[in-house]
């Protein structure tokens, strides 16, 4: 297991800079390019606020870095929590996706929750929730930010942040948290293998009414899709039509193929756009707004719709299991 979390520790800092446009130009095989991000809508380009704005706060393993809205700055904003998968501690993994988080007017935590290498991971979601709770506090009290509307409160994590934000969804209320409104556990792991392994809390404790996403990729060969069932299983006071397990399927129809590998998803392409991004986007528009919902539950051609290669072949769909 220490072997596969490294490899995805270098692979999370290095190798998710790569642009996708430079992909494309580079191609040059004559093949179907993959969908571009749509103009407008859940995933979509075009948000109310343009500019982002970022500063990281603490020391350590409880450190965090704040993202909110500006140009224009609202009075107040929904609050999301972004859980980084092993090590990838930087933001600037995570950049694209966070930015567009933003942009539609939502307040990020980003926990680092993980000082080195060496942080045990019994101590991840301590460290995380002592972030997040340092965050809203600054919030609320310090001049001149934007204030967390607290009654908007989603998680949302990848790899080893898939767990912990489960076990914040599920704890929240011991741990003073606000009542999550939704959860995405995208490629979430890992709980199983040789020691020591991250331990989950009572997921049965995530609160009804909190609308549920959990997502693998078909070909994610460092977590598979163990986790994500077992938060979508154990999730079991969340109603089942509030709750979707879903698989990005990989699509080698054009190039570069769409691979939902580990990182397939993480980044700025088709496959974050159409298989992550939308769904985030219309899991908390339903959570936060009462509109979208179909982007992101109940197996809806709108939720499984993956854009369109550039010869008019659509993309092959996400693949949903709803609640039991």
């Amino acid at each position: 297991m220490k072997r596969c979390l490294l490899l995805l520790a270098a692979l999370l800092l290095i190798g998710c800079h790569r642009h996708p446009i430079a992909a494309l130009v580079g191609a040059g095989t004559g093949e179907p390019a993959p969908p571009e991000q749509a103009l407008s809508g859940p995933g979509g380009n075009i948000a109310p606020s343009t500019e982002v704005f970022g500063q990281m706060y603490g020391r350590g393993a409880t450190a965090y870095w704040l993202f909110v809205p500006t140009s224009p700055a609202p009075a107040s904003a929904p609050l999301v929590v972004f859980n980084h998968g092993w090590t990838a501690t930087d933001p600037r993994v995570y950049h694209a996706w966070i930015d567009h988080i933003v942009r539609r007017g939502e307040i990020v935590v980003y926990p680092i929750y993980q000082g080195s290498l060496l942080t045990p991971v019994n101590e991840f979601t301590p460290n995380a929730l002592a972030a997040v709770k340092a965050a809203i506090l600054r919030l609320q009290t310090e001049p001149g930010h934007v204030r967390p509307d607290l009654t908007r409160f989603a998680l949302v994590g990848h790899s080893m942040g898939g767990p912990i934000s489960a076990n914040l969804a599920a704890d929240w209320q011991a741990d003073g948290l606000p009542q999550p409104r939704a959860l995405m556990a995208l490629e979430p792991g890992k709980t199983w293998g040789r020691e020591p392994r991250f331990r989950l809390s009572n997921l049965a404790q995530i609160p009804a009414g909190t609308l549920l996403i959990t997502e693998a990729g078909d070909r994610d060969i460092v977590v598979g899709d163990t986790d994500a069932k077992r938060i979508f299983n154990e999730a079991t006071s969340v109603r089942a039509a509030d709750k979707n397990f879903v698989t990005l399927v990989s699509d080698d129809h054009g190039s570069p193929a769409l691979l939902a590998t580990h990182l397939g998803a993480v980044g700025r392409n088709a496959l974050a756009y159409y298989g992550v991004w939308k769904l985030f986007d219309g899991l908390t528009d339903a959570a936060f707004y009462g509109k979208n919902r179909e982007y992101a539950l109940g197996n809806t051609a709108a939720q499984r719709f993956m854009g369109v290669w550039s010869d008019g072949v659509p993309v092959k769909e996400l693949v949903v299991t709803q609640g039991p």
